[in-house]
């Protein structure tokens, strides 16, 4: 009977994250064309908050005790959402990508992921690097404003609807969109590992999978439904803001409410997830990520948990 209900709210879980991100989506791109903001930045900014509200959440509840697990979560995330997400998105539609994503975004988010390693060589993330990631998070949404208000798009959306009208449906189809994407995330996962456990797999397994991949669904839902629906810089842009957000506000939030120790095994996923990071750099080259490269990525992801399962 466990099992029967299990499987039930798994499914009331994904389709909660189907809607979520749908509603999502449909805000931030409202929102984009009512203030005339590139969908990237809308990507990187409103979206990707909300897609990281189950990250934000899981951390902040493990800061205090489990530190190891704030740890694994935004490493494990990090790898998954270009792995999995980037991988599987462009398998599905070859996604094509502005060039001011490959000169500034995604170095970025490579150096905010330097920022990380660095701040972790002495074995422990602290209440001041902590700090210091909050920082660099409130520096990141200046800098982030300051660029969307310098770079406006010229087109305006001449809708009859009033502005206020058009901006409170817009916020709340935003706010249902993250709070079902939470919510969602949470039954997927939590009944996920509930049948996992029923099924007799491991808790390593558990953790390897059910986990790192629940917490990131909604990303690559909200991806798939941004790409499918033409908006390829939500997509890719929600992938970016999160990786970004997932190491300055959570790591910083975690390490703030509590200081984490970090393993030296922890310096491992570190380069996988640099790894994974720089390949979209290389393939950006060409202004598009290809089928090919998107089942690269999708393969190597599924090597990384094979092997993290075998070890």
């Amino acid at each position: 009977m466990d099992v029967l209900f299990s499987a039930f709210f798994l499914i009331i879980g994904l389709a909660m994250l189907c809607f979520g991100g749908n509603w999502l989506v449909n805000g931030g791109v409202t929102i984009a064309k009512k203030l005339r903001v590139s969908n990237l930045v809308i990507g990187m900014t409103v979206v990707a908050y909300g897609t990281s509200t189950p990250e934000l959440a899981a951390s902040i509840a493990a800061a205090s005790e489990h530190g190891g697990i704030v740890v694994g979560n935004i490493v494990g995330s990090n790898i998954a959402n270009i792995g999995m997400v980037i991988g599987i998105a462009s398998i599905m539609i070859p996604l094509v990508v502005s060039k001011t994503t490959l000169r500034r975004e995604i170095p970025l988010m490579l150096g905010v992921s330097i920022l990380l390693i660095l701040l972790s060589l002495d074995g422990v993330l602290s209440h001041y690097d902590g700090a210091i990631l909050l920082s660099s998070l409130v520096g990141f949404a200046i800098f982030t404003y300051k660029d969307a208000k310098k770079n406006r798009e010229k087109e305006t959306d001449n809708t009859k609807d009033s502005i206020s009208s058009v901006y409170l449906k817009a916020s709340g189809l935003i706010l249902l969109g993250v709070s079902l994407l939470g919510v969602g995330a949470y039954l997927t996962v939590d009944n996920a590992v509930v049948l996992a456990k029923e099924l007799g797999l491991s808790e390593k397994l558990i953790g390897l999978t059910v986990i790192a991949i629940g917490t990131s669904l909604p990303e690559l839902v909200t991806s798939i439904i941004a790409i499918r629906k033409g908006h390829m810089e939500i997509g890719v842009g929600n992938i970016i803001g999160s990786n970004i957000y997932n190491i300055l506000m959570i790591m910083g939030v975690g390490a703030s409410l509590g200081s984490i120790l970090i393993s030296s095994d922890v310096f491992i996923d570190y380069a996988i997830m640099m790894v994974f990071s720089a390949s979209l750099l290389i393939a950006l080259k060409k202004g598009y990520i290809s089928r090919m490269v998107g089942i690269i990525l999708s393969s190597a992801y599924a090597l990384y948990l094979l092997v993290s399962f075998l070890i």
